[in-house]
């Protein structure tokens, strides 16, 4: 694909986290980037635009307007379509930190690039077919992970595990549509006998594999966005000497007055290389404090959204656990996990629990019980070993293979029917084959690219 017929003018951006570093990179991509160079580098006895694709070199970077000298760096070649855009890009390799990366943006703008939109380079890349739409996402989650579990299912997924697996079932339903198209004139009773029978028998394949796929949502949630477990009871039952235990080290105040906790303190956290939001909240209840209701509120309020509400119980004391315990009686077993705190200074044997509640009996100062506390938070999770690294789809994956997955099926029932409708059967196939294309960005609009990109990063 022509470049040039797609972007009129470079685009630019910086490439670097802010602040203090020992490099800032300053990209510039598109049709022209290496004569902008050329005006950036008047003093080069070689310009960029006379050099190889995949060479270096160094140079004083010159304001093309004010012609005071900006910075030194490495100015690096890449001529289309070897790059990451696959088109011809310039990428000046100056002295790190905030105003020097300002100031090498300022003169590339100054010679004719244009700002980059967040996530531009890497939508110029998808465009020019450099990568489907999978890996570009893969690109974005990779750099958003927070574990290593999360960073490898992004690169399983930036290498194209996931986009080949959606192309498969897009050209298996092409290919199903074709030939039920191409026998649309014949008669019912004249269409081949064994017709019907093998393309159901193709479609249950399909099907089966799309679901797999969509089954790996769960997990590509947890990695995407982290698991919300907060941590609640009464006042003084041990939540934040149990958010602290967890953490390792002294992050919520810990008092034996109640009511030291009056707003929600969050921390992130790993567990089998899946990122939680470990949250500790405010003593549930009943308050005159203006300041502590509106905590006890906000508690509540996390408690109803949390993928697991870990529930402290003190069993220290025998007073205060059936009060306790009637505060779970609006939420669902599955999200439910009961933490018996105090194990060490245990006097009375833990109450009974509603039938299908799982509960652990920890001790925050001695350690006890905290490796079957993550064990069972990890069951409840659902979360599976570390080590089985795939491609997990995302909410968007989901969504697009669930219409084909129905689509699909509609298709099939109509060509079991007693009467089977071919045309109504092409039209499921096509409307199932363009949900996974927009998976894949085989078939996409502005709208869908935007959204997907917005995501990003300025200068990736």
């Amino acid at each position: 694909m022509n470049v040039e017929r797609l972007f009129e003018a470079p685009v630019a951006a910086v490439a670097t986290a802010p602040g203090a570093g020992g490099v800032c990179v300053v990209r510039v991509s598109g049709a022209g980037a290496l004569e902008l160079g050329d005006r950036l580098t008047p003093e080069s006895a070689l310009k960029p635009s006379a050099r190889e694709g995949g060479t270096f070199f160094h140079a004083s970077v010159i304001h093309p307007v004010t012609r005071l000298p900006v910075d030194d760096a490495v100015v690096l070649v890449y001529r289309a379509p070897h790059s990451y855009t696959g088109e011809d890009t310039l990428e000046l390799q100056g002295h790190g930190g905030s105003v020097s990366a300002r100031r090498l943006l300022e003169a590339v703008l100054a010679a004719g690039a244009k700002p980059a939109a967040p996530g531009e380079f890497t939508r110029r890349a998808f465009l020019n077919g450099r990568m489907d739409l999978t890996q570009a996402e893969a690109v974005c989650d990779l750099i958003m992970a927070k574990t290593d579990r999360a960073a490898q299912a992004a690169r399983v997924q930036l290498d194209g595990t996931l986009g080949q697996s959606v192309g498969a079932a897009y050209d298996a339903l092409l290919e199903i549509c074709a030939e039920v198209e191409r026998l649309l004139d014949f008669d019912d009773g004249e269409l081949p006998t064994s017709f019907i029978a093998r393309t159901a028998g193709r479609l249950s394949d399909v099907i089966t594999g799309m679901k797999r796929l969509v089954a790996t949502w769960h997990e590509g949630r947890l990695l995407r966005e982290g698991a919300l477990v907060v941590i609640s009871g009464l006042p003084n039952a041990g939540k934040s000497s149990l958010l602290n235990a967890l953490l390792g080290h002294p992050r919520a105040i810990v008092h034996e007055q109640p009511g030291t906790t009056r707003d929600v303190i969050e921390e992130p956290y790993a567990l089998n290389g899946v990122p939680l939001r470990l949250v500790d909240t405010a003593g549930l209840r009943e308050c005159r404090d203006a300041v502590e209701r509106e905590g006890v509120d906000r508690a509540r309020g996390l408690i109803a959204r949390a993928d697991i509400n870990m529930h402290v119980v003190d069993t220290s004391l025998a007073a205060g656990a059936d009060e306790s315990l009637a505060e779970l009686s609006s939420l669902p077993d599955r999200k439910t996990l009961i933490v018996f705190s105090k194990a060490d200074l245990q006097r009375t044997a833990p109450p009974l629990l509603p039938a299908g509640l799982a509960a652990v009996s920890v001790s925050a100062k001695s350690g006890e019980g905290m490796a079957e506390l993550k064990s069972t938070l990890a069951g409840l999770l659902d979360l599976n070993d570390a080590g089985d690294s795939r491609a997990a789809v995302s909410q968007r994956h989901a969504a697009e293979l669930g219409e084909a997955i129905s689509q699909a099926r509609a298709a099939a029932a109509t060509l079991e029917s007693a009467a089977p409708d071919l045309a109504v059967a092409a039209s499921h196939l096509r409307v199932a084959a363009e949900a996974l294309g927009r998976v894949t960005g085989r078939v996409y609009t502005d709208d869908l690219l935007d959204a997907v990109f917005s995501r990003f990063c300025v200068g990736k």
